[in-house]
């Protein structure tokens, strides 16, 4: 089930926490001794800046699939997400440099963050805060970000999943597949929360891995299947032919889909049902361009339904998770309370050039 590790940091003694937490992360995710160190110091090193730069904010640890997914059963990486609502960062590229500090930066611990990362992504604004995304998996499995990498589907994803009420599990779940020239990303929404709600997602995101070649109306008709005896799920597929160029997306319940077309944003209807419940007698599928500037976002009803990105979301390109994590972050209100867990899924283009 989609264990995800929630941790406000408010003092000094919730560093420790963010600590242990991604300790057990690591241990879930198989990851080595050396690996293990490395996840301990970045997360220990993100939470203690929060308290340094912005007094306060949030670290989320996840244990999640690669950015870009291989053929069969993707190795498995730890995530660490710290946000706030801080003063943010000027100079987001001097921040990055070893030796870097400011009394409006989080200093320099993330020259140390990138360096032990497999993937680190920073989105910083003046007035409106931070978000920074670590990625961590085995030694084995570190990806290629080589220009001439292997199969290299020229798209990656990333997500971000917060369970409701600080529980230790989270009813909704993200996950994307490979078949070829065919990349699936999905994002399941349990019935209600909790434990329940998880085994619902959970056996979604288990069932995609075994049908990557079919289309999004297929792969529902076999998660109802799947998900028959559980409480069901609201689902939302998207499956992008990357030689063609053709994004196919279809969807049950109540996932939200959002694509980025020029300087317009475009919803992308589901039908209305319960997937392993009661599933409509056709399931529609939407067929329309993907391009350079394409980005697509679908998120769970965590986050408003009438719920818009805002014009630069993803400007500059950014890691999907770290577009995620904003996305969270800037929709967060207090005057709107949260009765259910939260995902954010997002497919993105790879830069042409990487860092």
């Amino acid at each position: 089930m989609p264990r995800v590790w929630q941790v406000p940091v408010q003092d000094p003694t919730r560093v420790r926490d963010v600590r242990v937490a991604a300790e057990e992360a690591a241990a879930r995710a198989g990851l080595d001794e050396q690996r293990t160190s490395a996840v301990s110091l970045v997360a220990t090193e993100l939470a203690t800046n929060l308290l340094k730069h912005a007094q306060a904010g949030e670290v989320l640890i996840d244990v999640v699939d690669p950015p870009v997914p291989r053929e069969g059963r993707p190795g498995r990486a730890v995530q660490i997400t710290a946000t706030d609502h801080g003063p943010g960062i000027a100079d987001v590229a001097g921040a990055m440099r070893d030796g870097y500090s400011s009394a409006h930066s989080l200093g320099a611990g993330l020259g140390t963050c990138r360096r032990l990362s497999d993937d680190f992504g920073l989105h910083s604004v003046p007035g409106r805060g931070t978000v920074a995304v670590a990625r961590i998996g085995s030694a084995a499995g570190r990806p290629d970000h080589g220009e001439d990498a292997p199969g290299d589907p020229g798209v990656h994803a990333g997500g971000v999943n917060i369970p409701y009420a600080g529980a230790n599990f989270s009813g909704d779940a993200w996950a994307w597949v490979r078949s070829g020239d065919r990349t699936t990303l999905m994002l399941a929404d349990g019935l209600g929360h909790g434990s329940e709600a998880a085994r619902a997602s959970t056996a979604a995101v288990e069932e995609l891995r075994r049908w990557a070649r079919l289309s999004p109306a297929e792969v529902l008709r076999k998660l109802h299947t799947a998900l028959a005896g559980t409480r069901g799920a609201a689902v939302a597929v998207a499956q992008l032919d990357t030689w063609a160029g053709r994004l196919r997306f279809a969807g049950i319940g109540n996932v939200s889909a959002r694509l980025r077309e020029g300087d317009r944003w475009r919803s992308l209807l589901s039908k209305p049902g319960i997937v392993g419940v009661h599933r409509p007698h056709t399931v529609r599928e939407d067929e329309v361009p993907w391009t350079a500037g394409s980005l697509l976002i679908l998120h769970t009803d965590g986050l408003p339904s009438r719920w818009t990105p805002p014009p630069d979301t993803g400007e500059p390109p950014a890691d999907p998770a770290v577009t995620a994590a904003v996305a969270v972050r800037d929709a967060a209100s207090s005057a709107r309370p949260v009765r259910d867990d939260t995902a954010v899924a997002v497919l993105a283009p790879v830069p042409s050039e990487r860092p």
